[in-house]
């Protein structure tokens, strides 16, 4: 009966051993192999467009900021997205979303009854009965932008202009320097979405 007894044990710690060598076998030899340096994962991130051609006057006087909703952010992107399907560079959008963030705030204003700028309308404010378009045009965030860069694109020289100037010439505001107010902010924007 010992023998029986004896017999098992050792097929079970032969069993234990071979079982052991079979699990361990594969983790014991990662252990005892030499560590290999971790290969670094390069994080490409797109880069953000530079600071001086975004404002290439620097950062005027005094700045308004406000904080952005998810509508004001969505006519962001679109005005940036309209910039670059008219071939125009981060300058104009900067441009661009200034004149819409003094205009109507980044948001696409239908007409407000005695508050409207006679029957100016949409992000820049732009008048039907000026030849920007219908209203349901100018109310279109691409549509609105492209028609203000065409007359941007019409400005002799407005890549080398002070923004407030530039935007003047094209919206013809009875508040011609309001617009340098919010070149910083425009600016901002434009290095977050340009490349997002």
């Amino acid at each position: 009966m010992n023998t029986k007894l004896l017999r098992k044990s050792v097929l079970g710690v032969a069993g234990l051993a071979f079982a052991g060598g079979v699990v361990g076998g594969p983790v014991g030899a990662a252990l005892d192999s030499p560590a290999h340096a971790a290969t670094p994962v390069a994080v490409v991130q797109a880069e953000k467009p530079d600071t001086g051609k975004l404002m290439p006057h620097g950062e005027p006087g005094s700045q308004s900021r406000i904080p952005l909703n998810a509508e004001q952010t969505a006519n962001v992107k679109a005005i940036v997205e309209a910039t670059k399907k008219a071939g125009m560079d981060e300058r104009a959008a900067v441009v661009a979303i200034a004149t819409s963030l003094q205009e109507s705030k980044l948001e696409n204003l239908g007409h407000l009854g005695d508050r409207n700028d006679h029957d100016s309308q949409g992000l820049f404010q732009q008048r039907p009965s000026s030849g920007w378009g219908t209203v349901e045009q100018i109310t279109d965030p691409e549509y609105s932008t492209t028609a203000f860069l065409k007359g941007l694109k019409q400005v002799d020289g407005w890549q080398d202009m002070p923004l407030t100037e530039a935007a003047q010439t094209v919206q013809v505001s009875a508040y011609p320097d309001h617009y340098a107010q919010w070149e910083k902010q425009a600016a901002d924007l434009v290095a977050e979405h340009w490349n997002s």
